[in-house]
């Protein structure tokens, strides 16, 4: 079953030389770091905190595919898509490459959830939000 899903950002990343490691390609868990920068900034565009005051956004999964080893020095382009809307998370995908190249080199998944950062509980999405993701 495929899932629709809505483009909603793309990001453009530099590759920094402490991304790597001793293996001489990004080290795994700056693919995350990548997806987060390209959450956080769709979000903070949309007018969105993301910090711990009144309502806003906590991921409770992420996951990534690594398809191919980015090295430094680059720019990493990431494409960030958002699949329909529940009532308190969003489904957001990714897609990683490098700038002037089509090569896919990482896939992502994570689930967005709104909560009450005082109570930690789960909140509904905003209106304002979910009219974005309207056309899912």
């Amino acid at each position: 079953m495929e899932t629709k899903r809505k483009l909603i950002l793309t990001s453009h990343i530099p590759i920094r030389w402490g991304d790597m490691d001793a293996y001489g390609h990004v080290n795994n868990t700056v693919y995350f770091r990548y997806m987060e920068q390209a959450r956080c900034e769709w979000l903070e565009q949309l007018g969105y905190t993301v910090g711990p005051v009144g309502e806003g956004p906590v991921i409770v999964n992420a996951s990534c595919t690594f398809l191919l080893p980015l090295t430094y020095p680059g720019t990493v382009e990431v494409k960030l898509f958002a699949g329909h809307p529940g009532r308190s998370s969003i489904p957001t995908h990714y897609e990683l490459r490098l700038v002037g190249d089509d090569t896919l080199y990482a896939t992502g998944e994570s689930k967005v959830v709104w909560i009450d950062t005082g109570s930690g509980k789960s909140a509904p999405i905003p209106e304002s939000l979910r009219a974005c993701l309207q056309d899912l």
